[in-house]
């Protein structure tokens, strides 16, 4: 692998919640669930600080457990990680840190791979349609109540009322099976993980995006995954960025592209397999 990446915070002045690492084998992005301000986690480290740490664990266990699966190596992460924590956190709290995670290493003559959660991971084919893996765990009962967030007025109280009916409302149910399994303290949600394996042969490269990079194709229709794909092997990742954050300036209000945040942290990766 040769790999590119570029990340953005959604503010200049914020610590990004994204985390990205690779080595010349395998590579991770993690993107963090943020916990608006004032909302309790039960926790004193905070999504920055568990995403970091959970990255670093799920790279060296893919560099080095040839004998577990992408997803079995995401699920002895999250419980390195939640060890970390220590007793002064309380692991059960809906609130505690948690994040979306791309995985994804060379195996012999394959590339093998886990998603959890809304980022994406994007094979990047010789031939064909790019096959993106990912998104996959929509939060059907929600999406009402998010179409009311993108419709309020942004920065208004009514909009932060509604952002927070939201963020509660998935908390209760996120890795209980009645809502979206992310990486947060239990192990067993790795299990829910989309993975698989794809023929290194017919691959020209592999992409990974949390969900603020991929806003590029899923939200602003700046192209489809091939012309991502392509912007992100030629000029890189950090072109489809600025691509992004150009289209978010000229719209900070969200009125031609309504979402729930004007910005978000986003990250891109794009490895070389050829």
């Amino acid at each position: 692998m040769q790999v590119e990446m570029a990340g953005e915070p959604q503010h200049p002045d914020r610590i990004s919640e994204d985390f990205a690492a690779a080595t010349s084998e395998a590579l991770v992005l993690v993107d963090g669930s943020s916990t608006p301000a004032g909302l309790e986690s039960g926790c004193r480290h905070g999504t920055a600080w568990y995403a970091r740490r959970l990255g670093v664990h799920l790279l060296a266990r893919l560099t080095d457990r040839a004998d577990r699966t992408a997803a079995q190596c995401l699920g002895d992460a999250i419980a390195e990680t939640a060890a970390l924590h220590g007793g002064r956190c309380d692991l059960s709290h809906p609130n505690t840190p948690a994040a979306m995670v791309v995985a994804a290493r060379r195996q012999g003559a394959e590339l093998e791979y886990a998603v959890l959660g809304d980022s994406l991971l994007v094979l990047h084919p010789y031939a064909g349609e790019p096959v993106v893996v990912g998104g996959n765990q929509p939060f059907t009962a929600g999406e009402e109540l998010r179409r009311r967030v993108w419709a309020s007025a942004p920065g208004s109280p009514e909009r932060a009322a509604l952002h927070m009916q939201y963020v509660l409302a998935v908390r209760a149910v996120r890795n209980t099976g009645r809502g979206p399994w992310v990486a947060a303290a239990l192990p067993r949600a790795a299990e829910h993980a989309e993975s698989g394996a794809a023929p290194l042969a017919g691959l020209r490269g592999v992409a990974a995006l949390s969900d603020g990079a991929a806003r590029y194709v899923e939200r602003y229709g700046l192209g489809g995954w091939a012309d991502a794909l392509e912007l992100m092997a030629g000029p890189g990742p950090g072109e489809l960025l600025a691509r992004v954050r150009a289209v978010e300036a000229s719209d900070p209000r969200c009125v031609r592209w309504p979402r729930g945040k004007a910005q978000d942290d986003a990250t891109a990766v794009y490895a070389h397999l050829g």
